[in-house]
């Protein structure tokens, strides 16, 4: 366990977007699936659609909203990530579609709470 308060942070981050997408009724395939190229946050299933999620936290609007944070490197990187793991696990034909969660920290200490904002169909392949 790491005691990195960014890390934990993170960790935090992902498992509060993993609860409020199962809440919308999404079903959770994987999560931190390693890639050659990296790690997919969350896979999960939205009906018969395959989403890869992209968890973004913020402690402070200082540096932007989640969804500023994916850059056009990073969207780049995700779908390459997406196209491993579809290879992979043989779901070439597999529709799917690229989710941001950006999740806002609001309060401090016993009073902090995490705030999911769910953006289905944040980014397309190409984008």
């Amino acid at each position: 366990m790491t005691s990195d308060p960014r890390h934990v942070l993170g960790l935090d981050g992902e498992e509060a977007a993993a609860l409020e997408l199962e809440r919308r009724g999404y079903e959770i395939v994987a999560r931190r699936y390693r890639t050659r190229l990296g790690e997919l946050d969350i896979v999960a299933r939205d009906g018969g659609v395959l989403v890869f999620v992209e968890v973004k936290t913020r402690s402070t609007p200082a540096f932007g909203d989640g969804l500023e944070a994916i850059t056009a490197d990073k969207r780049r990187r995700l779908v390459r990530m997406a196209h491993e793991y579809l290879w992979i696990n043989g779901l070439a034909d597999e529709a799917c579609r690229f989710d941001v969660v950006a999740i806002d920290v609001r309060g401090l200490g016993r009073q902090r709470r995490l705030v999911a904002d769910v953006i289905a169909g944040a980014f397309e392949e190409g984008e």
